[in-house]
């Protein structure tokens, strides 16, 4: 393991393997250095295959991650049925040496597993992708209860970097009055937002109480992860989660 990729603190069955990479331990140069995993963000396609190769040997993968074409939506697929890079922002299995991923730089990834190990998922949520329900969709499209659920919440953007227009606090507002108290006045006009907050609002919402994790920032911690509001073009950090075998 590289030192400062960060493996989930929460008590997840045996059989769950989770990680987030972070920006270093990989082979690209500036501005995607190190550790860019994403083949659609301008690096050279000889370094995120480097990449993606490191990945799989340090962690000892069980196959090659499904891959994701995330859009900013609700889509979640079954990943053990993929076929190609999919359309999606979400994926899950109840299969065993099935890797569910997601990247981001700052939307957050959450990665959820069923108590007793029976499945996992792995979602991309962006504010975008939280205000259309995302972790909805995800948590519906598990073959368990909500509430035999646990979800970790991986380095997104945090609050105090983060302003975001009206109209993005008017969407979270519509759908639950609570949003309310994720949403902090800007000196400067608009609004501080924090996704960690509004993501366990929806979570609780939905019966998912079991939730660790949501205390980093991506776009100020410069060294460790990557920020696309920060720097523009940049990489992505993975978030990865699987069922060991036997």
């Amino acid at each position: 393991m590289v030192h400062d990729w960060i493996v989930p603190g929460w008590p997840a069955p045996a059989p769950v393997r989770a990680v987030t990479t972070t920006r270093t331990g990989g082979v690209s140069v500036p501005p995607w250095d190190t550790m860019n995993p994403a083949d659609h963000v301008g690096d050279q396609p000889a370094a995120v295959a480097g990449n993606r190769a490191r990945l799989a040997r340090v962690l000892q993968l069980p196959a090659a991650p499904v891959w994701l074409r995330q859009v900013h939506g609700v889509e979640v697929v079954n990943a053990a049925q993929v076929d190609g890079v999919p359309a999606a922002d979400a994926a899950w299995t109840s299969q065993a040496g099935v890797v569910c991923a997601v990247m981001t730089a700052d939307c957050l990834p959450v990665l959820l597993c069923e108590r007793t190990g029976a499945c996992v998922a792995a979602a991309h949520a962006g504010w975008r992708g939280l205000a259309a329900g995302v972790l909805e969709q995800t948590v519906h499209a598990l073959p368990a209860s909500p509430e035999g659920l646990q979800a970790w919440l991986g380095p997104a953007i945090g609050p105090s970097a983060y302003v975001v227009g009206a109209e993005v606090r008017d969407a979270f507002l519509a759908d639950d009055a609570r949003a309310v108290e994720a949403f902090a006045a800007a000196a400067g006009g608009g609004w501080h937002a924090d996704l960690y907050r509004l993501a366990r609002l929806r979570l609780s919402r939905l019966g998912v109480h079991a939730v660790y994790g949501g205390d980093w920032c991506s776009y100020t911690a410069r060294d460790r992860f990557y920020s696309y509001r920060r720097d523009g073009v940049t990489g992505r950090m993975a978030s990865l989660i699987w069922l060991a075998g036997e």
